[in-house]
């Protein structure tokens, strides 16, 4: 069983920000495969499920989000092995993703949180890059839409990501998923 986290903010004010990458790529994947997300009260997120995989989008704001994720092996009996989570990088240009299997939070305070949780910063993610503003604050930047100009790059990449998606759902080898996407 693998469990897929998409990082993001609950409620409607975060919904197509960009700190909410993670929501957003989580929601086209159930679309594509006509899956509904359903509130679990037990960890605090929603989730979706299609065979092999857990989706799971953590409501309880992305500094706390290793809370849900931690609730949500133990309660499906996952490996730490078999997560694989998608937020948003400031460090890449819009739309860029990168894969990895290790490393720094890079800042990101939901993959702190994840870390805090988990006691490991050995977990399988994608970085989907949204650039920085060279005169806003990061705050506030993350928490604003992406630019109409970017849609189209942004909307080929969360594509493209629901291919991902599929790939570790259906056990190729990550550094396969790595070297064929980065």
């Amino acid at each position: 069983m693998k469990l897929i986290v998409g990082l993001g903010n609950p409620g409607k004010k975060y919904f197509n920000t960009r700190h909410n990458i993670g929501f957003l790529c989580l929601d086209k994947y159930a679309h594509d495969h006509n899956l509904k997300f359903k509130k679990h009260r037990k960890f605090k997120a929603e989730v979706a499920e299609i065979s092999g995989a857990i989706l799971l989008k953590p409501q309880t704001y992305m500094n706390l989000s290793g809370f849900s994720v931690v609730k949500a092996l133990d309660y499906y009996g996952i490996d730490k092995e078999d997560i694989f989570v998608i937020y948003d990088d400031l460090d890449l240009p819009t739309a860029k993703i990168r894969l990895r299997y290790q490393g720094s939070s890079g800042g990101h305070k939901g993959m702190m949180s994840l870390f805090d949780h988990l006691k490991t910063k050995e977990i399988k993610r994608l970085k989907f890059g949204i650039d920085r503003h060279p005169e806003l604050d990061a705050k506030e930047y993350v928490l604003q839409p992406f630019y109409k100009v970017d849609l189209d790059e942004v909307l080929k990449s969360i594509n493209t990501v629901s291919k991902i998606i599929d790939d570790f759902i259906n056990d190729k080898p990550f550094n396969q998923i790595m070297t064929e996407y980065n």
